[in-house]
């Protein structure tokens, strides 16, 4: 009797083990399935609001006005037109460029607007809406100089780079004899006073600086055929938000909204 009392309480625990392994695969597999789904859009539009990540201390894509200190930008502007076209809100959250990737992942925002460039590192970790500013990298000269008409032109001759630029390396490449700046500023000044021969530096920069000081005496003497594309950031898997975002880029890019915002901070259109 003892011997049949013993099998019967193994028989139960083997079925009660058998239950909870049921019921935790179960579970298992309802939350993976749960977290599979790509929520992305219909979180935004229940919520009634996009989150975006951006800078605000970057110029011209994200800063705070002279006088009003209202957010504004390139890319402030066009992520609000955005947002706009998608019927919700545009919430802007300003976090610093070295924490911005991981507050995506933290889920704090919905998506980054701070001019990030498309590269395989970044498209290896996160999902990228179409690209809303297209560059290249460029020559700057004096206007009055024309011993520089291409990177091959600039063996010999003397440029001002950050040591931390991308350009440093393609202007080292080119034989230029480079001198360590600390940025745009530093270097625009030396090439001013005659003290340099070109900067290389991002297109951009160069057509927000002309903007404003018109009378600067510059000019592109080249243009790498490499182009940057920059785009919105969001986390991987967020298919149905990109695809929305996509769709309103597309709408603002056929109604001429991209360009009109492009041509009023650079005086031409760098969307496309």
């Amino acid at each position: 009797m003892n011997r049949r009392r013993f099998v019967l309480v193994g028989l139960a625990a083997v079925s009660l083990a058998l239950g909870g392994c049921s019921t935790g695969s179960g579970s298992s597999s309802a939350s993976s399935g749960s977290t599979g789904a790509d929520t992305s859009l219909s979180d935004v539009k229940s919520k009634g609001e996009l989150v975006i990540a951006t800078e605000g201390t970057y110029k011209p894509f994200t800063f705070h006005a002279d006088g009003s200190g209202q957010l504004t930008g390139y890319d402030v502007e066009i992520a609000q037109a955005v947002a706009d076209k998608m019927g919700v809100k545009a919430t802007f959250r300003e976090t610093q460029f070295d924490g911005i990737f991981a507050g995506l992942e933290a889920n704090r925002f919905d998506m980054i607007a701070n001019q990030v460039s498309i590269n395989p590192q970044r498209s290896a970790k996160y999902d990228f809406s179409t690209p809303y500013t297209v560059s290249s990298g460029v020559i700057v000269t004096k206007a009055d100089n024309n011993s520089i008409t291409s990177f091959d032109s600039l063996k010999g001759k003397t440029t001002a780079q950050s040591l931390t630029s991308n350009y440093y390396t393609l202007a080292q490449k080119s034989g230029a004899n480079v001198e360590a700046v600390e940025g745009w500023a530093q270097a625009i000044a030396l090439l001013r006073q005659g003290r340099v021969d070109a900067v290389v530096n991002d297109k951009l920069t160069y057509l927000d600086y002309i903007k404003t000081n018109p009378d600067a005496g510059l000019k592109i003497a080249a243009e790498s055929p490499d182009k940057s594309e920059n785009a919105f950031v969001f986390r991987k898997g967020s298919t149905a938000l990109v695809d929305a975002v996509d769709k309103a880029l597309a709408e603002l890019q056929a109604d001429g909204t991209l360009t009109k915002i492009s041509q009023k901070y650079f005086g031409v259109d760098v969307s496309k």
